[in-house]
């Protein structure tokens, strides 16, 4: 009898507080069905583990440290930001992997990232054939950015739109105490390099009129200087202190990052210097008012310890999906959220294909914003609301969370030679 095919799997891109519970889930589920899968090979540093054959194995793993990765943040085994060219731009890379899969007896491959991360899932599960060996390729979507079509939200969002809308809600109740005599301007980075979805998340904070943020800076909307200053100075007016949110993505009429820096990473994409600062200085200069600003940054992303326990849940449910899929033999597919109903909220999931995913990019819908541009509709946040429900916290020990290390020891290397990346 043939031995049952190992499997790859990588995380990519931006890491997230629920990355790894899609990890555990994609671990927990193929050790349910070792006859069909034989080891959980990981790829350190992601898919140029496989292309360096520095290859982690899984099963040195005990199931206790394998669970704790579903509370435990950020890339467990190491992420990349490498984007994999098409066959003909770089056809060595693509024999590359196919060479390290055979070595390593691996039949399955899963991707955990988000759009150029399921672009490298649908070029492996094309490429793979063509070469003379065929891989079982399964995205497993990620983004905090919330920019993947066709699910309805993206695993690592909930938990980001849960952070910062409880942010500017307590440095906003900061800002209201000082205001008298102190600062008035309290300005928020967030990411979000051409979707607002981050941005919108913090406006679930102002539950009434007069609430913090009282505006909010879209990607999806040319910034419009001097409809900003008039907001701004209107808020001061009326509530004392203005609390703002601004995606590092904010564009001026020229279609130009108000904080571009000049250079690109590696995915090509612009380099984002810090808005934060270019608008509060404005301000400053504009209107004279004392100002204070932060930018999440990491943080955001980071912030297992207040994750959305909806987003938790979604994530591992969407890993153990992706090995369901696979054990199917559904290649180039990706599990997605389907979302059955508002009140109450109820989802299941589906499945896409990743053709359909590639590369594309879901942006916030005009009727979420509302008409001048600096805040939410109800109907965005019948959207987000359900998002962000619920709290999944980790084991605390001496005040502070524990999350696990794993061993990630390496698999023995079969091939000869380096392979640059």
């Amino acid at each position: 009898m043939a031995r049952p095919k190992n499997a790859f799997y990588a995380q990519s891109g931006g890491v997230t507080a629920v990355i790894n519970a899609s990890a555990c889930g994609v671990i927990e589920t193929a050790r349910k069905h070792k006859t069909k899968i034989g080891k959980v090979y990981a790829g350190r540093n992601g898919i140029i583990g496989a292309l360096t054959e520095d290859l982690i194995d899984t099963s040195k793993e005990s199931a206790a440290a394998i669970r704790a990765l579903r509370h435990t943040p950020a890339g467990a085994f190491g992420s990349c930001r490498y984007k994999l060219k098409g066959l003909e731009e770089n056809r060595a890379q693509y024999e590359r992997l196919i060479e390290v899969f055979k070595a390593h007896n691996i039949g399955y491959f899963f991707y955990n990232g988000g759009g150029d991360s399921q672009d490298t899932a649908y070029k492996v599960s094309q490429i793979g054939e063509r070469l003379g060996y065929p891989v079982i390729c399964v995205g497993v979507p990620k983004t905090v950015d919330n920019d993947l079509p066709i699910t309805d939200c993206s695993p690592g969002f909930g938990s980001v739109a849960k952070y910062v809308a409880v942010s500017i809600r307590e440095a906003a109740f900061d800002v209201a105490s000082m205001a008298k005599t102190s600062t008035k301007i309290f300005v928020m980075e967030v990411m979000g390099r051409h979707a607002g979805w981050i941005a919108a998340a913090a406006g679930l904070a102002a539950e009434k009129a007069g609430d913090a943020p009282h505006v909010i800076l879209f990607p999806e909307r040319e910034f419009d200087e001097e409809a900003f200053l008039a907001k701004v100075g209107k808020t001061v007016k009326a509530q004392g202190y203005c609390a703002i949110v601004v995606s590092e993505g904010v564009r001026d009429k020229a279609g130009r990052f108000l904080a571009e820096s000049g250079t690109k990473d590696a995915f090509g994409h612009a380099q984002l210097g810090g808005v934060a600062p270019v608008i509060a200085q404005l301000i400053k200069d504009k209107l004279g008012y004392k100002y204070h600003w932060a930018v999440a940054d990491y943080l955001q992303r980071a912030a297992r310890h207040i994750a959305s326990k909806t987003d938790v849940e979604q994530a591992y449910a969407l890993g153990k999906k992706a090995v369901e899929l696979a054990l199917k033999g559904r290649n180039a597919v990706m599990p997605v959220i389907v979302r059955q109903s508002n009140k109450p909220y109820k989802w299941t999931v589906g499945e896409a294909d990743l053709a359909d995913v590639a590369n594309v990019e879901k942006k916030m819908p005009a009727d979420y914003i509302t008409a001048d541009g600096f805040g939410i509709t109800k109907k965005c946040r019948t959207y987000l609301e359900p998002l962000i429900q619920g709290e999944d916290y980790p084991p605390y020990k001496n005040g502070l969370p524990q999350y696990v290390t794993l061993k990630n020891a390496a698999v023995k290397k079969k091939l000869g030679g380096t392979f640059k990346v």
